[in-house]
């Protein structure tokens, strides 16, 4: 096994699973893992067909808002990321990505909290995102510079916004994460 996905399968391994759904996804990409070296995005947008993503969700840690972008090519309310490159540790592309697409230099940021398997959407749609899921502690009055060229818009979204916001208009998994999100808070409280 490669070096860089035998990393990868170490991450993904040690991704406790919050639901059925993400045990699912964490047993499906074990095994995609142990089948191929080739799971780093080379030629956008889908070869190959089923490639790494690093989401990076800044939450404020006074208040529990979600930072989300308005992406423009998934038509949907997501957390910033991007594809994970060759042989790219995905905490490094969840750091890059949150400075490439907000503007914010930061600190790494630990272990995934979240792990799914995607079929995407949108513009782009066709192909499989295998995405970690990594929390970033920011503070909503934190300055950013958007990347204007990837989304409409940027906005910190509140619990009670959220709980009321159309699960259409977001990953389908985000919702989940937002769950496993607040058990992992409410134990490390």
């Amino acid at each position: 096994m490669r070096p860089s996905v035998a990393v990868v399968y170490e991450m993904v391994s040690a991704c406790e699973p919050g639901d059925n759904l993400e045990a699912e996804h964490r047993a499906h990409a074990r095994t995609w893992l142990l089948s191929t070296d080739d799971v780093f995005r080379r030629v956008k947008p889908a070869t190959p067909a089923q490639h790494l993503v690093s989401y990076v969700v800044p939450v404020d840690p006074a208040t529990g808002a979600v930072l989300l972008v308005d992406h423009i090519n998934a038509r949907l309310w997501l957390p910033p990321g991007g594809h994970v490159e060759v042989d790219e540790h995905p905490a490094v592309t969840a750091v890059r990505e949150a400075e490439e697409e907000l503007g914010v230099s930061t600190v790494p940021v630990g272990e995934p909290l979240f792990l799914t398997v995607t079929r995407t959407v949108g513009m782009d749609a066709g192909h499989t995102d295998v995405s970690l899921w990594f929390v970033l502690d920011l503070r909503s009055d934190q300055t950013l510079t958007p990347d204007q060229g990837e989304f409409h818009g940027v906005r910190w979204w509140s619990p009670a916004e959220l709980r009321s916001a159309d699960p259409a208009r977001f990953d389908p998994h985000f919702f989940r994460f937002l769950e496993k999100l607040e058990r992992s808070t409410a134990t490390t409280a």
